[in-house]
């Protein structure tokens, strides 16, 4: 065994003469354990809102979206590029989608909303269906009839309800509308019945409202553009592999987005937020391990003698250093493993129990905090906490083992 760590080790565990040095000492151990196990549970917190909100925008985002680089509608029925697309063995699903802001109205209530026509398989592949809160996913029925569903936060704000009695009007301005006295000239109108009401996230809830795709295209007076198309990938192909084949097939005309990058800021905001999350509670467990300065200096002062006889013994100031610097790291790796151990436990819990409520959970879809573990995030923490430990150590080491290292030769 290294002599310096057998020597430390000795220090760590034996009982030394001054009561106050174990004291302090497993104040160190119990403040390093404390920052280490909360910077643990609130990072796996973290993640498991993280994936809360990914898996939440992956009901509404398609796996792939296909735009535009410059321009607002194009035509993908009768392209032979969309129809090799379309027929591309990693294709699951190929939907036309066409979106517009529009002015609904309901009774005396108006809002301005995102309109989304769909078509028919969206509600097939889209796993919406799972996040209504009332009513149905429905945007045609076997008559012919047009509905549509609508984000919890437009349903709140126009007060609608789903009584088929009172219908949804949508207000959009016409393309080829000319200077008129009479303002609702300049729009077409077009009445439908609220058919669900689905919640996702608070930005889709106040935005977006589903219609069928003939619907929206008769409104806008387009007979058979979209301004995107989305894609679902079958199992056992790679996401990236099928971006990349489709954007060759396409060209440089078109855009083909990802999750990631069709909510790039979104996902730079939370990766941001975790990492500044990850540094304030850095910080906080540095002030924490202060108490590792204190109990090395209080543990030199004590053993001055043992320095002097050491030194009596031809060691050099090396070896006396990394003996403390052992003593201050073994503080370091028992209070994180102690810290990590513990964090680990609370997270299992709140997984397992759901210990820890929200408050107010019937505005959430879910009750209780979101827990992920995540191996990174321990393995980060723990090599911070040793970097910490170790340059608490240096500290007194290297300052005052040096003071005392010169006494003792005076001796």
């Amino acid at each position: 065994m290294n002599f310096s760590f057998y020597i430390a080790k000795r220090y760590l565990v034996a009982k030394k003469s001054q009561n106050v040095i174990n004291i302090i000492s497993a104040i160190s151990v119990v403040g390093v354990a404390t920052g280490t196990m909360a910077l643990i549970v609130i990072l796996s917190v973290f993640n498991g809102f993280d994936s809360l909100i990914k898996s939440l925008f992956s009901i509404f985002d398609p796996e792939l979206e296909i735009s535009l680089v410059e321009g607002k509608t194009f035509t993908a029925a009768g392209d032979e590029r969309f129809e090799e697309v379309r027929n591309h063995p990693g294709i699951l699903h190929f939907t036309e989608v066409l979106e517009e802001n529009a002015l609904l109205m309901y009774d005396d209530r108006q809002h301005i909303a995102t309109l989304k026509g769909v078509g028919e398989n969206y509600a097939v592949y889209s796993g919406l269906d799972r996040m209504l809160i009332e009513g149905d996913l429905k945007l045609q029925d076997e008559y012919g009839n047009n509905f549509a569903v609508l984000g919890r936060g437009v349903a709140n704000t126009l007060a609608v309800g789903l009584n088929f009695v009172t219908p949804l009007e949508i207000y959009i301005p016409r393309r080829t509308a000319r200077i008129t006295m009479d303002p609702r000239q300049a729009f077409n109108r077009r009445l439908l019945f609220p058919s669900g009401i689905f919640s996702v996230e608070q930005e889709i809830d106040h935005s977006y409202v589903l219609v069928p795709l003939d619907f929206a295209r008769e409104l806008l007076e387009y007979t058979d553009e979209v301004t995107s198309v989305e894609l679902g990938i079958r199992e056992g192909f790679r996401e990236s592999a099928v971006q990349e084949e489709i954007s060759e097939i396409l060209g440089e005309e078109f855009r083909v987005l990802n999750r990631y990058q069709q909510k790039e800021w979104l996902y730079k905001v939370m990766r941001t937020e975790k990492w500044a999350i990850f540094l304030i509670l850095g910080f906080i467990l540095m002030v924490a391990s202060f108490n590792i300065i204190g109990s090395l200096t209080m543990l030199i002062i004590e053993k001055k003698k043992d320095i002097a006889v050491l030194k009596s013994l031809g060691a050099g100031e090396k070896l006396i250093r990394r003996i403390f610097l052992f003593e201050g790291w073994m503080i370091s790796v028992v209070g994180a493993v102690a810290g990590l151990l513990l964090g680990l436990a609370i997270c299992l819990v709140q997984m397992e129990f759901g210990i820890v409520k929200l408050y107010g959970s019937g505005a959430f879809i879910i009750d209780a905090y979101p827990v992920e573990l995540q191996l990174p995030d321990f393995i980060y923490v723990f090599f911070t906490v040793l970097l910490i430990g170790l340059f608490a150590a240096l500290v007194p080491v290297r300052y005052i083992t040096r003071r005392y290292f010169t006494d003792s030769e005076q001796l």
